[in-house]
This record gives C-alpha cells, sequence and structure tokens, in this order.
C-alpha cells in the first residue's frame, strides 16, 4: 500500500509539473501583455510596470521563478488587483466554489443512485422508462443551457428563486440543479445496468430462497458490487464538475473562483492564470488519487502491488 502511494505521488508530481510547463508556453505564447491598455500606453511605464512583475526576464528566467512561487505556495501577486495576492483571491473564492461543487456532487450521486435502482427494480415498467427518459434528457442539455432555461422560468416567469449571486440556501438551488443534473444522469443510467447484472447472480438468488427483504437485498448485498463502476467514473465526474463551475458562476454571478479565471485570462493576469490552474489542477489530481483508493477499499480483490514482486 504505501509503495503503490508513493508511486502515486510520484505521478502526481510528474503530472503536475507537465499542466504547469504546458500553461505556462500558451500564456507567454499570446501576443501582447497585461499592460496593452489605454492607462499604460506610455513605453516608458509599460516598461518599468514589465520590470516590477519580472515580465521583462527570459522566458527560462520567468519559468524557474515561477516554479520557485508554486515550490513555496507563493504565487505572488495579481497585476490587475494590486492590492490582492493570488493566495487571497484564492482563499476568498476557491470555499465558494467548493461548496458549490461538493453539494453537486452529493445531490448528484445520491439521487443518481436512488434513480438507478428503482430503474432496476421496475425493469421495463413505467418507472423505468420514465427515470431512464430523464437521464437521457439530463445528458443531453448542456449545463449553460439548462441555467439558462432555469433562470427564464424559476427566477423570472415564476419569481420563486432568486436569479443570481451566493448569499442564502435559495441561490444555491438553481445552480446546482443545472450543475448536478448531467452527472446524476449518467449515474443513474450506470447504476440501472450494474444493478441489473448484479440482481442475476448466484449470491443474490441464495439471498432471495433464504427470505430476505427485497430492500436488504438490495442496499446490503447488491448495492455494494453495483457501485463499483461508479466510483470507478468519480474522477471523470469530478473533473466536469469542478471546470463546469467555472461557467456556471459567470451566469449566476456566484463570487467563486470561476470569476476570477475568467477576469484573469480576459486581462492576461499572469499570475493569477497560473495560480488557479496549478491550484485546481492539484485539488483535482489528488481527487482522482482519493478515487482509486476508494476503488481499492469498495473491492478487496483489487491489490495495490503485483505478486512476486513484479
Amino acid at each position: 500500500m504505501l509503495k503503490y502511494i508513493l508511486k502515486r505521488f510520484g505521478i502526481m508530481l510528474v503530472t503536475l509539473w507537465i499542466i504547469i510547463t504546458l500553461t505556462f508556453i500558451l500564456m507567454v505564447s499570446v501576443p501582447g501583455s497585461p499592460f496593452n491598455s489605454e492607462q499604460s500606453s506610455n513605453e516608458t511605464i509599460k516598461a518599468n510596470l514589465e520590470a516590477h512583475y519580472n515580465l521583462d526576464a527570459p522566458y527560462p528566467i520567468q519559468y524557474v521563478n515561477y516554479l520557485k512561487s508554486i515550490a513555496t505556495f507563493d504565487f505572488g501577486p495579481s497585476i490587475k488587483q494590486p492590492n490582492q495576492s493570488v493566495n487571497d483571491l484564492l482563499g476568498r473564492g476557491f470555499p465558494i466554489s467548493l461548496e458549490l461543487g461538493m453539494v453537486t456532487i452529493i445531490v448528484a450521486v445520491i439521487s443518481g443512485i436512488i434513480l438507478g435502482i428503482v430503474a432496476a427494480l421496475k425493469h421495463n415498467g413505467f418507472i423505468d422508462y420514465l427515470s431512464m427518459g430523464l437521464a437521457v434528457l439530463g445528458i443531453s442539455i448542456p449545463n449553460f443551457i439548462l441555467a439558462t432555461l432555469l433562470i427564464q422560468q424559476l427566477a423570472v416567469n415564476l419569481e420563486i428563486l432568486p436569479p443570481a449571486t451566493w448569499s442564502s440556501p435559495a441561490h444555491m438551488v438553481m445552480p446546482v440543479i443545472a450543475l448536478a443534473t448531467g452527472p446524476m444522469a449518467i449515474i443513474a443510467r450506470l447504476t440501472r445496468s450494474t444493478m441489473l447484472e448484479v440482481l442475476t447472480q448466484d449470491y443474490i438468488k441464495m439471498a432471495r430462497a433464504k427470505g430476505l427483504s427485497p430492500w436488504k437485498i438490495v442496499f446490503k448485498h447488491a448495492l455494494r458490487n453495483a457501485l463499483m463502476p461508479v466510483v470507478t467514473i468519480m474522477g471523470t465526474l469530478l473533473a466536469s464538475i469542478l471546470t463546469g463551475t467555472f461557467v456556471i458562476e459567470q451566469i449566476f454571478a456566484i463570487p467563486g473562483m470561476g470569476k476570477y479565471f475568467v477576469e484573469s485570462i480576459n486581462q492576461r493576469d499572469y499570475p493569477v492564470i497560473m495560480g488557479t490552474t496549478v491550484f485546481y489542477s492539484a485539488f483535482l489530481i489528488l481527487m482522482l488519487f482519493l478515487v482509486d483508493i476508494a476503488y481499492g477499499i469498495l473491492d478487496p480483490r483489487i491489490k495495490f502491488h503485483k505478486k512476486g514482486g513484479e
């Protein structure tokens, strides 16, 4: 187990380094400068600003400076918000994005599993067809379109929910629905298919022969094995939800990391771009690692090493 964790940790560091390098290359490859504005059109002022932020240094030196700042967890000051450091922006915006993402994941997983179990137990019935129809609809509609429809119907037409910002539980409803619908549909379809397969296994037939109740059979014996494929795709779902929050935060004017990330790209705020990219990449890689560990815990047949020292 320890050997597996150390190996995965090394792979995580290499992956993060590749992301940092690619982000830096893409960032410096875009023409222009953060100071190409009317206020800083004077070449002398522009040169002084670039020197102040070390943007006049050769690219290799800038790259080494970025690596040093990342290694010390100090991403430096924001160029467009001089009184704010990137760490301050992360500390202010990430908790909101994390709250939105975690609530979305919880809603998507619980509702998707329940929907999939009910559809499997009512196989080829009206509830099955209705559940899978809703799942197909949820997969087909992009979250930003669903968000627009929710605002139009629930906030504008019916006026039962606030349209934007993030100051009460009511403000959380529409963003969570918009983000959770797609993952919920995927989990529901996958749970249904795996549950149908598990319910035909011999040990399930034996449990029925012993007279166990249907719900005890489902939740005590069948569900654990049926959830294995769901755990397998959780890494991908985490990625889609966490990156999807950027778009949803912009639509609902949520003051999370999406706001700072989009603004930093538009304004070419290099420290913020690098800081948010590295932070989210590290967080996502860590989540994928935890999913791998959870996968092994749920299925004792999975080993973290090969026999014979291979």
